[in-house]
């Protein structure tokens, strides 16, 4: 819970571009990841992935066990651009 305090007080001060988050299907896959690397964690708002995309394991965390998976998002130049997320440990079935 903390760390989602933390990422939604981070991007109330961040970028005014991001306020909603991004929607995947505007870059490509190589923009939508340096941009998850030059940002550290992104919110992507797309129909099919409503979450933040993480650049490591290390921005999962909050005082729970998190974990990195990855998934696949829609960009311009491909369906299943990879991405990483964090989930519970229990969760981590059916990734990519």
């Amino acid at each position: 819970m903390t760390m989602l305090a933390l990422i939604l007080g981070a991007m109330s001060f961040g970028s005014s571009a991001f306020p909603a988050g991004v929607d995947s299907r505007t870059f490509t896959c190589a923009a939508l990841n340096s941009l998850i690397a030059a940002q550290r964690f992104v919110f992507i708002n797309n129909p099919t992935f409503e979450d933040f995309a993480v650049a490591d394991a290390s921005h999962c965390g909050g005082g729970i066990s998190l974990q990195v998976q990855r998934r696949g998002v829609p960009t311009t130049d491909n369906a299943e651009c990879v991405v990483n997320y964090c989930v519970p440990p229990h969760d981590m079935s059916g990734g990519m």
